[in-house]
């Protein structure tokens, strides 16, 4: 006789265990088998002739997932005499990279989710707005490159046909990176329904049937994501107005668009629709566009913008929306605004409102941001939380990072997230691109630094381009010539601004990144001749000189 022990994913309920338990039992040689729903594993009893790959095959048969336990198993971390338990709320970004660097380091983990897995980015964020706006990018060109003896011509447009291409890469990333990932490893279990938290380390999950269960876990994380913020704003909540998400999924091209919103997500998503052909009013209740960053940033961008016929208004506080005869009417600063469809992109709020927080103690800010500190660890020892229901920056890649230094420490180890250098960027056309500390925000922790700008007429791959709209800012200490930070505006910042992180992270000075050695033509050239600004005239200076 022997003890043959199988990692099970997949099951969601007892009637599971007992399904794979039957299965395990009918091979040939099987004397008994002891299927665990909430350990996500079985012990089988068998003859010493069956073949372990046949009790996994039986498994699958039946729609489960099934592995051999590997004899490392044994020196994972451990409580008692059981694998650590960890529980996850949420199933998208920071979910998956904390699910699966938790498994690596020996622990077993339940992950919660009652919608869509992949959360925001895959979903209805990144990948398909990317794809719109890279779509919307080509529409642009065909009519408005600056090549001569290149024809130019508005390129036909079946807005059903891209958005059908769009959704099904959307579809197909979903399916390798979530669905894929809990297909292939036994180590996470999923469980269908909404948690709310008992006790620190005790979850009430409720099914959309009705049914409740109760999962106890010897750590937590919480990574349910954040949601479009939509303002109280009079008449607002009566009208079918779009968030970001109706947008990205629009069959048709409005003839009017309103844009409630001069940030990320608005200007992002004006510009697409504004290149596919409709006409974009932007309103934004501060005085400039995307307010945080430096003043040259939304100057610039909002020339740009302006000059491809998108409307801007700063400064204009909303006072009611209503919606007659298929329109909407926005009214403020003594003017009323009228469009075909009106997008709400006011910010995005942390989905934390119905989880039990205040019971067991967590701290949260006045959005329902949680507090947690450079470990991932809230306030309440053993809860951990990471990605946009966080207080950190709402970036997918920040999301993932928290989410795996989260696994690390849940483990024991030690992982800080550190986000001095997280680099940004907001993929309009030009792109805006940042990392570090801008001038503004360096003085106001009493950091004396010194600025140069380089405009883009002076970078040779743009002018090859014929495309100089923009700039480079470097923000550098003034006496150490250490760099602090860069702001990038160009067709391409965000494909920039990564070396620019590097040489921050690692200490650099501007007399370093001047002296590097980059190619000749690329775009990132620019970080170095703006560097050379802080010593030298680089007008004065041959094309690709050292």
């Amino acid at each position: 006789m022997e003890t043959i022990k199988l990692r099970i994913s997949g099951m969601t309920c007892e009637h599971c265990a007992q399904t794979v338990g039957k299965a395990l039992s009918a091979v040939s040689g099987v004397v008994g088998a002891r299927v665990s729903y909430e350990e996500g594993s079985a012990q089988v009893e068998a003859k010493n002739a069956v073949d372990a790959g046949l009790l996994v095959r039986a498994v699958k048969a039946k729609g489960y997932g099934a592995e051999v336990s590997r004899s490392t198993d044994t020196a994972a971390r451990r409580v008692g005499d059981s694998p650590l338990h960890i529980a996850i709320i949420g199933g998208g970004s920071a979910a998956f990279a904390c699910a699966i660097r938790a498994v690596e380091e020996g622990a077993r983990v339940t992950l919660i989710e009652n919608g869509t897995l992949g959360g925001t980015c895959v979903n209805v964020g990144c990948v398909p707005s990317k794809i719109m706006i890279r779509g919307a990018h080509i529409v642009h060109e065909a009519q408005h490159h600056a090549f001569d003896g290149i024809g130019k011509a508005a390129p036909a447009l079946d807005r059903r046909r891209m958005l059908a291409q769009q959704q099904a890469r959307v579809d197909e990333l979903r399916q390798a990176k979530y669905q894929g990932i809990l297909d292939a490893n036994p180590g996470i279990t999923l469980v269908r329904g909404r948690a709310r938290f008992k006790a620190p380390h005790v979850l009430e999950v409720r099914r959309n049937d009705g049914a409740v269960r109760e999962i106890r876990a010897d750590r937590v994380l919480v990574a349910t994501g954040a949601s479009p913020a939509v303002l109280p704003i009079p008449g607002l909540k009566e009208t079918p107005f779009w968030t970001s998400t109706e947008a990205l999924v629009a069959d048709a091209i409005p003839q009017h668009l309103i844009v409630l919103g001069g940030s990320v997500v608005g200007l992002e998503l004006g510009q697409a629709f504004a290149r596919l052909g409709t006409r974009v009013t932007v309103l934004e209740l501060l005085d400039r566009l995307l307010p945080i960053e430096d003043e040259e940033i939304s100057q610039g961008l909002r020339e740009a913008l302006e000059a491809e016929g998108i409307e801007v208004h700063t400064g204009f506080k909303t006072e009611s929306v209503a919606h007659r005869n298929g329109r909407f009417e926005i009214a403020g600063n003594g003017k009323t605004f009228t469009g075909e469809r009106l997008l709400v992109a006011t910010g995005r709020r942390p989905n934390t409102a119905d989880l039990g927080l205040e019971a067991i103690g967590v701290k949260t800010l006045g959005n329902g941001a949680i507090e947690v500190n450079e470990r991932l660890e809230t306030n309440v020892p053993g809860v951990y939380a990471a990605g946009d229901c966080t207080s950190h920056p709402q970036f997918v890649y920040v999301a993932a990072a928290g989410g795996t230094r989260a696994a690390i420490n849940m483990n024991g180890g030690e992982a800080a997230l550190d986000l001095a250098a997280i680099p940004a960027v907001v993929f309009t056309d030009p792109q805006v691109a940042t990392a570090g500390l801008n001038e503004r925000s360096a003085r106001k922790r009493g950091i004396a630094v010194e600025t140069r700008v380089l405009t883009l007429d002076n970078v040779p791959r743009a002018l090859a381009n014929f495309d100089t709209r923009g700039f480079i800012k470097l923000v550098a200490d003034a006496g150490t010539g250490r760099l602090l930070g860069a702001q990038i505006l160009a067709s391409e910042a965000g494909e920039i601004i990564q070396t620019a992180v590097l040489a921050i992270r690692h200490g650099m000075t501007v007399g370093a990144l001047a002296n590097e050695i980059f190619p000749y033509l690329v775009m990132a050239e620019g970080l170095k001749l703006c560097a050379q600004t802080f010593t030298k005239d680089v007008k004065q200076l041959s094309c690709c000189a050292g």
